[in-house]
């Protein structure tokens, strides 16, 4: 999964720098647009989809190529089994606690929008995207747990996503947006300045 966020960010950018070499005439700003969204995500060592919310501030870096510094936000609480493994789980050795993660990934999502290519108009925007950033964690337990503390930590803060989405203009300064992809998938609002 990395390594195809690497390689899309890669062809994003020499496609945007391609064509930005090519052609000088004047095309559609993506620019100046701040993307607010709520979706879904999935981190393997979760288990499961959770919500998260995301915001971002593109701004314009060649013809049909953003940059977009990055925040987001999820949280999810689980459980955790702790005592003597060579009893069963019903055995009063055993106890429940539950634990809070928060984790706040940051970091810069490079687009390469496509509406030349689909002939798309003004009123769509079709793109492919990297995002490469990191992630801010804290686990929080219940009182009285003292077992292994780090049972659900990543091994690795390092946050690569790829991206393909699109956006419907409902106005000059705002549109709907969908962003599906490799780690969390998010429908919003984009207000354009």
């Amino acid at each position: 999964m990395k390594k195809l966020a690497i390689i899309t960010l890669t062809l994003a950018l020499a496609f945007a720098f391609k064509s930005n070499a090519q052609d000088k005439t004047g095309s559609e700003k993506y620019g100046k647009t701040l993307n607010l969204g709520v979706g879904i995500g999935y981190y393997g060592y979760i288990g499961s989809a959770v919500p998260m919310g995301t915001l971002n501030y593109e701004f314009d870096v060649v013809r049909n190529f953003t940059l977009a510094p990055f925040v987001g936000i999820y949280s999810f609480q689980n459980h955790y089994y702790w005592g003597d493994p060579n009893k069963p789980y019903w055995d009063a050795s055993y106890h429940q606690y539950s634990y809070r993660e928060t984790a706040v990934p940051l970091g810069v999502k490079g687009s390469y929008y496509f509406d030349q290519l689909f002939h798309a108009g003004t009123k769509w925007d079709f793109y492919a995207a990297g995002s490469l950033g990191f992630v801010v964690k804290n686990v929080t337990w219940e009182n009285g747990y003292y077992g292994d503390k780090n049972a659900y930590q990543s091994t690795s803060l390092l946050y690569l996503d790829a991206h393909v989405g699109a956006e419907c203009h409902l106005t000059q300064k705002t549109g709907l947006f969908l962003d599906l992809s490799s780690g969390v998938s998010t429908f919003g609002l984009a207000f354009h300045f």
